[in-house]
């Protein structure tokens, strides 16, 4: 049944002029049948260079806006409507158009995971790879870091040199581990490489050997022949340990699981190809011209 699944998405596919992009997050059985994967950024930079007409996004919606920012010709679709990142919408652009009023001389950085309309207020978006380097290159020494206080964190306790004002925005998945739970897998797994996503708390992040990006954690776990501590989503360390079986994989907590990610399944994939399911993100230019801004400068600066 699954493979007749991916069969048929496989030829609507092809009929349909459409490509599908998946995030790491999402299932082994969606990433089987996807044009592109990784993650939120790197997805919507590739996706400039496909020809197909049409572009399903299997993630949540602030990915499909930003794919539709960088790719305002092509018809943009997200299967799943109610797909979202809590961390996206925990931050009001009215709060940041104050904050800038009040502190003009603050230099406004967004994490990539934010809503366009978020991104339309700010000055540069940064994603966790690049965060460190473009704030660092940034000529202004008070920096509003938004919404994620654990990437911001991490980039504030390595740039002391710099003012960073942080709010109380997180990814509720990642901020839920604890040091506790670090410290239990590190005796468990003594010999196991730590490897942690920034969107931890730093009190979790100081015990990695290595700290960087989704692509960043495939890339250090696919080039090494050591056991491996996966400090992000549950799908990472899930697809690590069917590509790399000769390696254990261990997950640093049963709370890495992402409800919002797991919404997306072949069905609803297939329902949007079909023209049955799934919404079109659509944007007034003007806006448009405003949220894509800060990822202009990101890609300048990155």
């Amino acid at each position: 049944m699954l493979k007749d699944l991916q069969e048929e998405i496989l030829r609507l596919k092809k009929s349909r002029h459409a490509a599908v992009l998946a995030h790491s997050y999402q299932s082994a059985e969606i990433l089987e049948v996807a044009d592109l994967t990784g993650d939120s950024f790197a997805l919507s930079v590739k996706a400039r260079e496909l020809e197909a007409d049409t572009l399903i996004l299997c993630g949540v919606r602030f990915m499909a806006e930003t794919l539709k920012l960088l790719c305002p010709e092509k018809k943009v679709l997200l299967p799943v409507p109610e797909a979202t990142c809590p961390m996206a919408e925990q931050i009001q652009p009215e709060r940041v158009r104050d904050f800038r009023e009040a502190h003009p001389d603050y230099k406004i950085v967004a994490y990539i995971n934010t809503t366009a309309a978020l991104k339309a207020e700010c000055d540069v978006c940064v994603t966790s790879s690049s965060a460190l380097k473009i704030v660092a290159s940034l000529p202004e020494k008070n920096i509003l870091f938004i919404p994620d206080k654990n990437l911001g964190a991490y980039v504030q306790a390595r740039l002391p040199e710099k003012n960073i004002i942080l709010w109380e925005g997180c990814c509720p998945v990642h901020n839920a581990v604890s040091e506790e739970e670090i410290q239990a897998a590190k005796v468990a797994h003594p010999n196991a490489k730590v490897l942690l996503h920034p969107e931890l708390p730093a009190e979790v992040v100081r015990h990695g050997d290595m700290v960087g990006s989704t692509a960043e954690i495939l890339h250090y776990a696919q080039n090494t022949t050591e056991d491996c501590i996966i400090g992000t989503e549950k799908s990472i360390a899930d697809y690590l340990s069917l590509t790399r079986p000769s390696q254990q994989f261990h997950l640093l907590s049963k709370k890495l699981i992402c409800p919002d990610m797991r919404i997306t399944g072949l069905r609803d994939l297939l329902r949007t190809l079909e023209g049955q399911g799934g919404e079109e993100i659509q944007m007034d230019p003007g806006f448009a011209k405003s949220a894509l801004r800060p990822i202009e400068e990101m890609i300048r600066l990155g």
